[in-house]
């Protein structure tokens, strides 16, 4: 896809898609830099009341990211279009991470 590849361009690292990153849950991220443990998920339905932004699928969204910060991921939200701006805020945290 062409978001792995700009990503892999401008970092060097690999990208997946679909990433499963609980063991148990079936939860998965858009796209994941698992060495880094940075993912960013794609909230598509924003503005037609989509599952990301009704109830249920809120709060579903709301739990999964907290599972998943408490397992140590850095979680990047976009909207659809919108992916390419995630690329300031990843090189960002991987500049924190190797300073960490």
């Amino acid at each position: 896809m062409l978001f792995e590849r700009i990503i892999k361009q401008e970092t060097g690292l690999h990208v997946e898609s679909e990433y499963r990153f609980h063991p148990i849950r079936k939860w998965r991220f858009d796209y994941a830099i698992v060495s880094q443990k940075i993912a960013i998920e794609v909230e598509g339905g924003c503005w037609v009341q989509g599952r990301h932004t009704r109830g249920k699928g809120f709060i579903n969204d709301i739990e999964k990211y907290n599972v998943a910060t408490s397992l140590g991921w850095k979680i990047f939200r976009v909207i659809p279009g919108k992916e390419f701006e995630a690329i300031k805020y990843i090189r960002e945290a991987i500049e924190c991470i190797a300073r960490h």
